[in-house]
């Protein structure tokens, strides 16, 4: 018998600046500061909501490992739409799986889901990802949306 896991409740990222993450991840992606542990470097934040998800920045020196993490946020496709022009404002780069920019979201065909990779200021990648209602297509993955929904197939 196995426990079913329902989601991700709970990530922690390695960080150079506490502060400069702090607000990085409060003012640029919105997510609501849940605690911060001073004397230990650490700040947790909800994700989006309390009871939802939590994540979690060690600063450096404080944090059980320091490795260049993933995480995927599950948004809704209107947000993945919209996400390339917010991230751009906010002075960073969407790209197509971490690695060449961007103008629009790609679709993972396999999935499907509609994706922006981007990174924080510590060069963690970060991903805003929505599931699409349509079937899988056999088409290489990291097609443009525009190109998904013309049809691509």
């Amino acid at each position: 018998m196995i426990v079913p896991i329902r989601g991700l409740y709970e990530a922690h990222l390695t960080v150079r600046d506490l502060d400069r993450s702090i607000a990085f991840y409060r003012d640029v992606l919105g997510l609501p500061l849940a605690h911060v542990v001073k004397d230990r470097n650490v700040a947790f934040f909800w994700v989006p909501k309390p009871d939802t998800a939590m994540l979690g920045l060690w600063g450096v020196g404080t944090a059980p490992m320091s490795m260049r993490l993933h995480i995927a946020f599950n948004v809704a496709l209107e947000d993945v739409e919209r996400s390339v022009d917010v991230l751009k404002a906010a002075g960073l780069t969407p790209t197509k799986n971490g690695q060449e920019p961007i103008d629009e979201p790609v679709v993972l065909s396999w999935m499907p889901a509609a994706s922006v990779y981007f990174d924080d200021p510590d060069g963690h990648s970060l991903e805003f990802i929505a599931m699409l209602p349509e079937a899988p297509r056999k088409v290489p993955s990291f097609i443009p949306l525009s190109e998904w929904r013309a049809g691509a197939a």
